[in-house]
Protein backbone atom coordinates (compact mmCIF):
# COMPACT_ATOMS: atom_id res chain seq x y z
CA UNK A 1 0.00 0.00 0.00
CA UNK A 2 1.52 3.64 -1.28
CA UNK A 3 1.24 6.73 1.29
CA UNK A 4 -0.54 9.89 0.75
CA UNK A 5 1.47 13.20 0.13
CA UNK A 6 0.43 13.96 3.28
CA UNK A 7 2.43 11.27 5.32
CA UNK A 8 5.10 11.19 2.56
CA UNK A 9 6.33 14.78 4.01
CA UNK A 10 5.39 14.08 7.34
CA UNK A 11 7.62 10.25 7.64
CA UNK A 12 10.43 13.04 5.29
CA UNK A 13 10.73 15.43 8.12
CA UNK A 14 10.42 12.97 10.94
CA UNK A 15 13.66 10.81 9.31
CA UNK A 16 10.92 7.68 8.86
CA UNK A 17 10.50 5.48 5.72
CA UNK A 18 7.29 5.86 6.53
CA UNK A 19 4.42 7.02 8.80
CA UNK A 20 0.86 5.61 9.63
CA UNK A 21 -2.19 7.82 10.29
CA UNK A 22 -2.85 8.23 14.26
CA UNK A 23 0.92 8.30 14.99
CA UNK A 24 2.50 10.53 16.99
CA UNK A 25 5.61 11.63 15.28
CA UNK A 26 8.65 13.98 15.83
CA UNK A 27 9.04 16.38 13.09
CA UNK A 28 11.68 19.59 11.94
CA UNK A 29 10.04 22.02 10.74
CA UNK A 30 10.61 24.16 7.75
CA UNK A 31 9.22 27.37 9.12
CA UNK A 32 7.32 29.00 11.60
CA UNK A 33 4.81 32.28 11.03
CA UNK A 34 3.32 34.37 13.46
CA UNK A 35 1.83 38.26 13.51
CA UNK A 36 0.66 40.73 15.46
CA UNK A 37 -2.40 38.99 17.27
CA UNK A 38 -0.10 35.56 18.45
CA UNK A 39 3.09 36.84 18.12
CA UNK A 40 3.41 38.44 21.75
CA UNK A 41 1.85 35.87 23.04
CA UNK A 42 4.26 32.96 21.57
CA UNK A 43 7.33 35.30 22.35
CA UNK A 44 5.77 35.06 25.95
CA UNK A 45 5.82 31.01 25.83
CA UNK A 46 9.52 31.09 24.32
CA UNK A 47 11.15 33.68 26.89
CA UNK A 48 9.36 31.85 29.78
CA UNK A 49 10.52 28.13 28.57
CA UNK A 50 13.93 28.74 27.10
CA UNK A 51 15.01 32.13 28.77
CA UNK A 52 14.90 35.81 27.96
CA UNK A 53 18.29 36.12 26.32
CA UNK A 54 17.77 32.50 24.40
CA UNK A 55 18.06 32.39 20.48
CA UNK A 56 15.46 31.19 18.19
CA UNK A 57 16.04 27.99 16.58
CA UNK A 58 16.79 29.73 12.83
CA UNK A 59 16.35 33.42 12.63
CA UNK A 60 15.59 32.86 8.82
CA UNK A 61 12.96 30.13 9.54
CA UNK A 62 11.12 32.19 11.82
CA UNK A 63 8.98 34.71 10.02
CA UNK A 64 6.97 37.65 11.23
CA UNK A 65 4.10 39.41 9.74
CA UNK A 66 2.00 41.77 11.38
CA UNK A 67 -1.29 42.36 9.24
CA UNK A 68 -5.06 42.28 11.57
CA UNK A 69 -4.89 45.62 13.77
CA UNK A 70 -2.63 47.37 11.38
CA UNK A 71 -4.45 50.48 10.32
CA UNK A 72 -6.02 51.39 13.75
CA UNK A 73 -5.32 54.11 16.36
CA UNK A 74 -6.10 51.17 18.91
CA UNK A 75 -3.01 51.81 21.34
CA UNK A 76 -3.40 48.20 22.68
CA UNK A 77 -2.86 47.02 18.58
CA UNK A 78 0.54 49.20 18.46
CA UNK A 79 1.67 47.80 21.98
CA UNK A 80 1.60 44.49 20.20
CA UNK A 81 3.43 45.82 17.16
CA UNK A 82 6.17 47.06 19.30
CA UNK A 83 6.71 43.95 20.83
CA UNK A 84 7.12 42.16 17.67
CA UNK A 85 9.29 44.62 16.58
CA UNK A 86 11.61 44.74 19.72
CA UNK A 87 11.84 40.93 19.75
CA UNK A 88 12.58 40.56 15.85
CA UNK A 89 15.80 43.24 16.43
CA UNK A 90 16.96 41.49 19.41
CA UNK A 91 16.86 38.13 17.72
CA UNK A 92 17.83 39.36 14.38
CA UNK A 93 15.02 38.07 12.53
CA UNK A 94 15.22 38.41 8.64
CA UNK A 95 11.76 38.09 8.04
CA UNK A 96 9.93 40.70 9.91
CA UNK A 97 7.50 42.65 7.87
CA UNK A 98 7.15 45.59 10.21
CA UNK A 99 4.69 47.90 9.74
CA UNK A 100 6.44 50.44 10.83
CA UNK A 101 4.24 53.38 8.99
CA UNK A 102 2.42 52.66 12.05
CA UNK A 103 3.36 55.04 14.96
CA UNK A 104 1.63 54.73 18.49
CA UNK A 105 -0.36 58.35 19.33
CA UNK A 106 -0.64 59.12 15.90
CA UNK A 107 -4.29 58.27 14.80
CA UNK A 108 -5.49 56.48 12.23
CA UNK A 109 -1.92 56.34 9.42
CA UNK A 110 -1.93 57.07 5.63
CA UNK A 111 -2.91 53.97 3.65
CA UNK A 112 0.08 52.32 2.50
CA UNK A 113 0.43 52.84 -0.95
CA UNK A 114 4.22 52.47 -2.08
CA UNK A 115 5.82 48.63 -1.89
CA UNK A 116 9.64 50.15 -1.62
CA UNK A 117 8.80 52.45 1.32
CA UNK A 118 8.60 49.96 4.21
CA UNK A 119 8.73 46.12 4.63
CA UNK A 120 4.94 45.78 5.01
CA UNK A 121 3.44 43.33 2.98
CA UNK A 122 -0.31 42.52 4.33
CA UNK A 123 -1.93 39.39 5.18
CA UNK A 124 -0.05 36.63 5.84
CA UNK A 125 -1.27 33.99 4.41
CA UNK A 126 -1.32 35.83 1.07
CA UNK A 127 2.36 37.52 2.10
CA UNK A 128 3.91 34.37 2.64
CA UNK A 129 3.79 32.36 -0.71
CA UNK A 130 4.31 36.03 -2.66
CA UNK A 131 7.54 36.55 -0.87
CA UNK A 132 9.21 33.31 -1.15
CA UNK A 133 8.71 31.38 1.92
CA UNK A 134 5.99 28.82 0.75
CA UNK A 135 7.76 25.28 -0.73
CA UNK A 136 6.16 21.84 -1.91
CA UNK A 137 7.98 19.33 0.19
CA UNK A 138 8.07 21.30 3.47
CA UNK A 139 6.43 21.87 6.78
CA UNK A 140 4.85 25.41 7.37
CA UNK A 141 3.27 26.01 10.90
CA UNK A 142 1.63 29.66 11.67
CA UNK A 143 -0.18 31.00 14.64
CA UNK A 144 -3.41 30.94 12.60
CA UNK A 145 -6.31 28.59 12.03
CA UNK A 146 -5.97 29.98 8.00
CA UNK A 147 -2.04 28.37 7.87
CA UNK A 148 -3.33 25.38 6.22
CA UNK A 149 -3.72 27.98 2.56
CA UNK A 150 -0.01 27.15 2.46
CA UNK A 151 -1.20 23.74 1.36
CA UNK A 152 -1.79 24.60 -2.01
CA UNK A 153 1.85 24.90 -2.94
CA UNK A 154 1.98 21.33 -2.04
CA UNK A 155 3.85 21.36 1.79
CA UNK A 156 2.26 20.19 4.93
CA UNK A 157 0.81 23.46 6.44
CA UNK A 158 -1.50 23.80 9.63
CA UNK A 159 -2.26 25.92 12.50
CA UNK A 160 -0.79 25.84 16.35
CA UNK A 161 -1.35 27.37 19.27
CA UNK A 162 0.88 29.98 21.41
CA UNK A 163 2.15 27.30 23.57
CA UNK A 164 3.37 25.01 21.04
CA UNK A 165 4.31 27.47 18.71
CA UNK A 166 6.71 28.86 21.35
CA UNK A 167 8.39 25.31 21.45
CA UNK A 168 8.98 25.08 17.63
CA UNK A 169 10.17 28.71 18.23
CA UNK A 170 13.22 27.41 20.37
CA UNK A 171 13.60 24.09 19.17
CA UNK A 172 12.30 23.81 15.22
CA UNK A 173 10.28 20.86 16.34
CA UNK A 174 7.26 19.41 17.02
CA UNK A 175 5.19 16.23 18.07
CA UNK A 176 2.69 15.74 15.85
CA UNK A 177 0.16 13.35 15.18
CA UNK A 178 -0.56 12.24 11.15
CA UNK A 179 -3.61 12.46 9.86
CA UNK A 180 -6.00 10.24 8.27
CA UNK A 181 -6.32 12.15 4.59
CA UNK A 182 -9.34 12.59 2.75
CA UNK A 183 -9.55 13.00 -1.09
CA UNK A 184 -11.95 15.78 -2.66
CA UNK A 185 -11.89 15.27 -6.38
CA UNK A 186 -13.90 17.65 -8.66
CA UNK A 187 -14.46 16.22 -12.38
CA UNK A 188 -14.77 18.29 -15.33
CA UNK A 189 -14.75 21.96 -15.81
CA UNK A 190 -15.83 24.39 -13.86
CA UNK A 191 -18.92 26.63 -15.51
CA UNK A 192 -17.43 30.34 -15.82
CA UNK A 193 -20.09 31.33 -13.08
CA UNK A 194 -18.25 28.93 -10.35
CA UNK A 195 -15.04 29.89 -8.31
CA UNK A 196 -12.79 28.05 -6.08
CA UNK A 197 -15.05 29.85 -2.87
CA UNK A 198 -17.75 28.07 -4.26
CA UNK A 199 -16.42 24.86 -4.90
CA UNK A 200 -14.80 24.99 -0.99
CA UNK A 201 -18.23 26.63 0.72
CA UNK A 202 -19.91 23.56 -1.37
CA UNK A 203 -17.80 20.59 0.24
CA UNK A 204 -17.97 22.12 3.69
CA UNK A 205 -22.05 21.76 3.12
CA UNK A 206 -21.82 18.44 1.79
CA UNK A 207 -19.39 16.91 5.39
CA UNK A 208 -20.56 19.67 7.75
CA UNK A 209 -18.04 22.03 9.79
CA UNK A 210 -16.29 18.57 11.55
CA UNK A 211 -16.88 16.72 8.70
CA UNK A 212 -12.89 16.39 8.38
CA UNK A 213 -12.34 16.87 11.47
CA UNK A 214 -8.00 16.13 12.01
CA UNK A 215 -7.99 15.02 8.37
CA UNK A 216 -5.45 16.43 6.01
CA UNK A 217 -8.20 17.52 3.03
CA UNK A 218 -6.29 16.34 -0.24
CA UNK A 219 -8.36 18.04 -3.73
CA UNK A 220 -7.52 16.57 -6.65
CA UNK A 221 -9.29 16.48 -10.13
CA UNK A 222 -9.31 18.18 -13.49
CA UNK A 223 -11.12 21.17 -11.99
CA UNK A 224 -8.62 21.65 -9.48
CA UNK A 225 -5.52 21.59 -11.60
CA UNK A 226 -7.67 23.70 -13.95
CA UNK A 227 -7.06 26.42 -10.93
CA UNK A 228 -4.75 29.48 -11.16
CA UNK A 229 -2.60 29.39 -7.81
CA UNK A 230 -4.70 31.87 -5.93
CA UNK A 231 -7.74 29.92 -6.83
CA UNK A 232 -6.07 27.27 -5.08
CA UNK A 233 -5.18 28.73 -1.92
CA UNK A 234 -8.70 29.53 -1.74
CA UNK A 235 -9.86 25.94 -1.42
CA UNK A 236 -6.78 25.02 1.04
CA UNK A 237 -7.77 27.79 3.03
CA UNK A 238 -10.84 27.07 3.93
CA UNK A 239 -10.31 23.76 5.11
CA UNK A 240 -9.95 24.17 8.41
CA UNK A 241 -13.89 25.52 8.67
CA UNK A 242 -14.82 21.60 8.04
CA UNK A 243 -12.05 21.02 10.44
CA UNK A 244 -9.21 19.58 8.75
CA UNK A 245 -6.05 19.89 10.31
CA UNK A 246 -4.69 20.54 6.86
CA UNK A 247 -5.78 21.26 3.31
CA UNK A 248 -3.31 20.09 0.24
CA UNK A 249 -3.08 19.81 -3.72
CA UNK A 250 -0.53 17.82 -5.46
CA UNK A 251 2.23 20.52 -6.45
CA UNK A 252 2.38 20.47 -10.71
CA UNK A 253 4.33 22.38 -13.00
CA UNK A 254 2.44 25.53 -12.55
CA UNK A 255 3.29 25.47 -8.72
CA UNK A 256 6.63 24.81 -9.28
CA UNK A 257 7.06 27.76 -11.77
CA UNK A 258 5.24 30.26 -9.07
CA UNK A 259 7.47 29.17 -5.91
CA UNK A 260 10.66 28.99 -8.25
CA UNK A 261 9.68 32.77 -9.44
CA UNK A 262 9.94 33.84 -5.76
CA UNK A 263 12.71 31.98 -4.15
CA UNK A 264 16.00 31.04 -5.11
CA UNK A 265 15.89 28.47 -1.78
CA UNK A 266 16.34 24.56 -2.89
CA UNK A 267 12.95 22.26 -2.24
CA UNK A 268 11.88 18.99 -3.26
CA UNK A 269 8.52 18.04 -4.16
CA UNK A 270 6.86 14.88 -2.91
CA UNK A 271 3.60 13.56 -4.86
CA UNK A 272 1.38 10.98 -3.20
CA UNK A 273 1.08 7.33 -4.48
CA UNK A 274 -1.34 6.45 -6.64
CA UNK A 275 -2.11 3.48 -4.69
CA UNK A 276 -2.54 5.35 -1.54
CA UNK A 277 -5.03 5.00 1.52
CA UNK A 278 -7.63 7.48 2.04
CA UNK A 279 -10.14 7.50 4.76
CA UNK A 280 -12.86 8.91 2.30
CA UNK A 281 -12.92 9.93 -1.16
CA UNK A 282 -15.79 12.02 -2.79
CA UNK A 283 -16.27 13.21 -6.52
CA UNK A 284 -17.90 15.65 -7.54
CA UNK A 285 -19.26 17.05 -11.33
CA UNK A 286 -17.36 19.94 -11.30
CA UNK A 287 -20.10 21.58 -14.35
CA UNK A 288 -23.00 21.04 -12.25
CA UNK A 289 -21.85 23.16 -9.15
CA UNK A 290 -23.57 26.29 -8.67
CA UNK A 291 -22.93 29.82 -7.13
CA UNK A 292 -22.77 28.94 -3.12
CA UNK A 293 -23.32 30.82 0.12
CA UNK A 294 -22.92 29.68 3.47
CA UNK A 295 -25.65 31.36 5.25
CA UNK A 296 -25.26 33.00 9.41
CA UNK A 297 -23.97 31.62 11.35
CA UNK A 298 -21.65 28.70 10.25
CA UNK A 299 -19.68 27.91 7.12
CA UNK A 300 -21.55 24.66 6.63
CA UNK A 301 -25.26 26.38 5.82
CA UNK A 302 -25.27 25.71 2.23
CA UNK A 303 -27.60 27.25 -0.29
CA UNK A 304 -27.19 28.63 -3.92
CA UNK A 305 -26.87 32.21 -4.50
CA UNK A 306 -30.55 31.49 -5.99
CA UNK A 307 -32.26 30.03 -3.29
CA UNK A 308 -31.70 33.21 -1.29
CA UNK A 309 -32.55 36.23 -3.74
CA UNK A 310 -34.74 37.65 -1.67
CA UNK A 311 -32.38 38.33 1.05
CA UNK A 312 -31.68 41.92 1.05
CA UNK A 313 -28.17 42.95 2.28
CA UNK A 314 -26.63 46.28 3.74
CA UNK A 315 -23.20 45.75 2.63
CA UNK A 316 -21.24 43.88 0.61
CA UNK A 317 -17.26 43.37 1.62
CA UNK A 318 -14.80 42.03 -0.73
CA UNK A 319 -11.43 41.33 0.43
CA UNK A 320 -9.25 39.02 3.42
CA UNK A 321 -6.89 36.26 2.85
CA UNK A 322 -9.76 33.89 0.98
CA UNK A 323 -11.27 36.39 -0.93
CA UNK A 324 -8.79 39.71 -1.35
CA UNK A 325 -6.30 38.32 -3.88
CA UNK A 326 -5.78 39.92 -7.46
CA UNK A 327 -7.95 37.23 -9.30
CA UNK A 328 -10.53 38.04 -6.95
CA UNK A 329 -10.84 41.51 -7.48
CA UNK A 330 -10.17 40.96 -11.77
CA UNK A 331 -13.55 38.53 -10.97
CA UNK A 332 -15.08 41.54 -8.95
CA UNK A 333 -14.06 44.24 -11.06
CA UNK A 334 -15.72 42.20 -14.58
CA UNK A 335 -19.14 42.43 -12.55
CA UNK A 336 -19.14 45.93 -11.20
CA UNK A 337 -17.23 47.70 -14.50
CA UNK A 338 -19.60 50.26 -16.35
CA UNK A 339 -22.19 49.41 -13.28
CA UNK A 340 -23.42 51.34 -9.66
CA UNK A 341 -23.77 49.42 -6.67
CA UNK A 342 -26.37 50.29 -4.67
CA UNK A 343 -25.00 49.32 -1.25
CA UNK A 344 -21.96 50.05 0.90
CA UNK A 345 -19.20 48.22 -0.86
CA UNK A 346 -15.58 47.38 0.35
CA UNK A 347 -12.68 46.51 -1.58
CA UNK A 348 -9.51 45.35 0.46
CA UNK A 349 -6.38 43.85 -1.07
CA UNK A 350 -4.41 41.16 0.91
CA UNK A 351 -0.94 42.77 0.47
CA UNK A 352 0.57 45.79 -0.56
CA UNK A 353 1.55 43.34 -4.49
CA UNK A 354 -2.47 43.07 -4.70
CA UNK A 355 -2.57 47.01 -3.60
CA UNK A 356 -0.41 47.55 -6.63
CA UNK A 357 -2.13 45.16 -8.89
CA UNK A 358 -5.31 47.30 -8.41
CA UNK A 359 -3.80 49.79 -10.88
CA UNK A 360 -1.35 47.72 -13.13
CA UNK A 361 -4.33 45.26 -14.39
CA UNK A 362 -6.55 47.14 -17.13
CA UNK A 363 -9.92 45.80 -18.00
CA UNK A 364 -11.36 47.48 -21.30
CA UNK A 365 -9.04 50.42 -20.91
CA UNK A 366 -9.61 50.78 -17.00
CA UNK A 367 -7.26 50.11 -13.97
CA UNK A 368 -8.89 47.97 -11.34
CA UNK A 369 -8.94 50.63 -9.09
CA UNK A 370 -10.38 53.12 -11.31
CA UNK A 371 -13.72 50.72 -11.96
CA UNK A 372 -13.98 50.09 -8.31
CA UNK A 373 -14.22 54.01 -7.90
CA UNK A 374 -16.47 54.69 -10.44
CA UNK A 375 -18.70 51.81 -9.26
CA UNK A 376 -18.65 53.79 -5.83
CA UNK A 377 -16.75 51.57 -3.83
CA UNK A 378 -14.21 51.82 -1.00
CA UNK A 379 -11.06 50.93 -1.43
CA UNK A 380 -9.14 50.38 1.66
CA UNK A 381 -5.21 49.43 2.61
CA UNK A 382 -4.00 45.86 2.57
CA UNK A 383 -4.58 44.36 5.62
CA UNK A 384 -7.64 41.86 7.28
CA UNK A 385 -9.47 45.12 7.96
CA UNK A 386 -12.79 43.50 9.41
CA UNK A 387 -12.01 40.11 8.63
CA UNK A 388 -11.48 39.45 12.34
CA UNK A 389 -13.55 42.31 13.37
CA UNK A 390 -10.85 44.05 14.69
CA UNK A 391 -11.18 47.96 16.68
CA UNK A 392 -13.97 50.57 16.25
CA UNK A 393 -12.06 52.04 13.97
CA UNK A 394 -11.00 49.06 11.62
CA UNK A 395 -12.12 49.63 7.97
CA UNK A 396 -15.29 48.00 7.35
CA UNK A 397 -15.84 46.84 10.37
CA UNK A 398 -19.70 46.27 10.68
CA UNK A 399 -20.66 48.99 14.19
CA UNK A 400 -24.19 48.28 13.83
CA UNK A 401 -26.40 45.25 13.19
CA UNK A 402 -26.76 45.09 9.42
CA UNK A 403 -26.36 42.15 6.53
CA UNK A 404 -23.07 41.41 4.47
CA UNK A 405 -22.39 39.22 2.09
CA UNK A 406 -18.71 38.86 1.91
CA UNK A 407 -15.68 37.30 0.83
CA UNK A 408 -13.97 36.16 3.80
CA UNK A 409 -14.11 32.47 5.38
CA UNK A 410 -15.80 33.17 8.58
CA UNK A 411 -19.49 34.00 9.54
CA UNK A 412 -19.42 33.47 13.12
CA UNK A 413 -21.30 35.89 15.25
CA UNK A 414 -19.32 38.72 15.92
CA UNK A 415 -16.65 38.14 13.41
CA UNK A 416 -16.77 41.20 11.44
CA UNK A 417 -17.96 43.47 14.17
CA UNK A 418 -21.41 43.37 15.50
CA UNK A 419 -22.32 40.65 17.70
CA UNK A 420 -25.99 40.45 15.71
CA UNK A 421 -24.48 41.50 12.26
CA UNK A 422 -25.42 38.49 9.92
CA UNK A 423 -22.83 37.41 7.24
CA UNK A 424 -23.46 35.64 4.73
CA UNK A 425 -20.01 34.21 2.72
CA UNK A 426 -19.91 33.82 -1.31
CA UNK A 427 -17.61 33.87 -3.94
CA UNK A 428 -16.29 37.61 -5.48
CA UNK A 429 -18.45 36.71 -8.33
CA UNK A 430 -21.74 36.76 -5.92
CA UNK A 431 -20.57 39.64 -3.86
CA UNK A 432 -20.11 42.34 -6.89
CA UNK A 433 -23.34 41.21 -8.26
CA UNK A 434 -24.93 41.49 -4.60
CA UNK A 435 -23.41 45.13 -4.87
CA UNK A 436 -24.98 45.81 -7.46
CA UNK A 437 -28.87 44.78 -6.39
CA UNK A 438 -29.17 45.22 -2.64
CA UNK A 439 -30.37 40.96 -2.48
CA UNK A 440 -28.00 38.17 -2.52
CA UNK A 441 -27.75 37.98 -5.91
CA UNK A 442 -26.72 34.36 -8.68
CA UNK A 443 -24.05 36.16 -10.73
CA UNK A 444 -24.28 34.38 -14.18
CA UNK A 445 -26.00 36.95 -15.82
CA UNK A 446 -23.67 39.50 -14.92
CA UNK A 447 -20.58 37.07 -16.11
CA UNK A 448 -19.27 36.80 -19.70
CA UNK A 449 -16.33 35.66 -21.84
CA UNK A 450 -13.42 33.51 -20.23
CA UNK A 451 -13.50 31.98 -16.99
CA UNK A 452 -11.73 33.82 -14.13
CA UNK A 453 -8.82 32.06 -12.27
CA UNK A 454 -8.38 29.43 -14.79
CA UNK A 455 -4.82 28.24 -16.27
CA UNK A 456 -6.70 25.85 -18.48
Amino acid sequence: MGATITEKILARHAGRASVTPGENVWCDIDILMTHDICGPGTIGVFEHEFGKDAKVFDNEKVVIIPDHYIFTADTKSHRNLDILRDFARRQGIKYFYDADFVRAGQGMPVPYRDPNATSYRGVCHAALPQNGHTRPGEILLGTDSHTCTHGAFGEFATGIGNTEAGFVMGTGKLWLKVPESMKFVFNGELPAHVMAKDMILHVIGEIGVDGATYAAMEFAGEAIFALNIDERMTICNMAIEAGGKSGIIAPDALTLEYVRSRTNKPFEPLLGDADAAYARVIEFDAAKLEPTVAQPHSPDLRATAGQLKDVAIHRSYIGSCTGGKTTDFIAAATVLAGRKVVVDTYIVPATVEVDSDLDRIQLGGQSLRDIFTAAGCRVGPASCAACLGGPVDTFGRANDPITVISTTNRNFPGRMGHKDSRVYLASPLTAAASALTGKITDPREYVTGKPIGRVR
